[in-house]
């Protein structure tokens, strides 16, 4: 196999195990494929604060560079809130709790009955 060009699911495997690393919280995988043409994967998931939401997608790029030569467009690391990561056949989506209930992703990709609770306003 060609590590520098990995199939989405060894790059999918590869981004959750570095997540849970750097102990992202609430790893969400949602498969695209069928779905949408912007990628394969969509994985969403929560760091406890703006520094950590910053540390898990800055550790998570170098990983990947390092490892396939792959480089990772990346949006929204300055603020923390939430952060975006093209991978191109993987997005990552790491954000703070809050900013990811505001938002609700899960709800647009996932059936009702693999969604998460959400918080009781």
């Amino acid at each position: 196999m060609n590590d520098a060009d990995p199939s989405s699911e060894l790059l999918l495997e590869r981004i959750v195990a570095s997540l849970e690393d750097d102990k992202a919280e609430e790893i969400v995988q949602i498969d695209l494929r069928g779905r949408s043409e912007v990628a394969d994967y969509m994985v969403i998931c929560s760091g406890r604060s703006s520094r950590q939401v910053a540390a898990i997608s800055e550790k998570l790029v170098e990983r990947l560079k390092q490892e396939f030569g792959r480089l990772c467009k990346i949006e929204g690391k300055e603020t923390g809130d939430w952060v975006l990561i093209d991978t191109a056949d993987v997005i990552v989506h790491v954000f703070r709790p809050e900013v990811r209930e505001f938002y609700q992703l899960e709800k647009m990709w996932l059936p009702a009955d693999l969604q998460r609770p959400t918080a009781e306003v």
